[in-house]
């Protein structure tokens, strides 16, 4: 049996969030770095080469977005090759799975097309920062559009989302959770969670 299309199911949920009640955020950077303690904390303990390869693609991942570099696939697979350590990072030619093969992640042939267009909605001003961060990192989960690394993807296009309006976040680790394509309160909670971490 077929596992159903999680990706179809996320741009139905995706429609469906109320994106407007999404907090407001603070602009001014805190005097901590979230991104950059996760990084040299938990993640160097485990695996100081994953660490350097997540700061190298951080850094021009906020370069981008001092730059205001539109935010694209190309974009992405710039940064993805340095968190791979990799020469290419094309996007996925195939259907994906993750956990544990409960979730299909469907490719057509406007997949990347509409992967594209989701990711210009990062710049939308009629949606709120947290819900525009939100949406991208969910938006990177549910495309999966790498054959690895779409979780650390994920995370590094939400910083950048964030860094355009001049917002860092104090604290990445509790967003690090398990999260569903069929779940419009998650989605909606995720922006929730970057608000409370913005006020920490």
């Amino acid at each position: 049996m077929t596992a159903t299309d999680s990706l179809s199911v996320w741009l139905r949920v995706r429609r469906e969030v109320d994106w407007q009640r999404a907090p407001a955020l603070e602009r001014v950077p805190p005097g901590r770095d979230g991104f950059r303690s996760w990084c040299e904390g938990p993640v160097r303990r485990r695996d100081p080469h994953r660490a350097e390869r997540l700061l190298a693609a951080y850094a021009l991942a906020r370069e981008d977005a001092a730059r205001r570099t539109p935010l694209d696939f190309a974009l992405l697979a710039r940064w993805q090759r340095e968190i791979l350590g990799a020469t290419r990072a094309p996007f996925r030619v195939s259907d994906a799975y993750a956990k544990a093969g409960r979730e299909r992640y469907g490719l057509t042939s406007h997949t990347r097309a509409d992967f594209d267009s989701c990711l210009r909605g990062t710049t939308d001003p009629d949606i709120p920062p947290a819900a525009r961060a939100a949406r991208a990192y969910l938006d990177v989960a549910f495309f999966h559009p790498f054959t690895d690394g779409n979780a650390r993807a994920a995370l590094v296009t939400l910083v950048h989302v964030l860094a355009r309006e001049d917002i860092v976040l104090p604290e990445v680790g509790p967003l690090q959770t398990t999260r569903y394509a069929d779940d419009p309160a998650g989605a909606a909670d995720l922006a929730d969670l970057i608000g409370l971490l913005n006020r920490r």
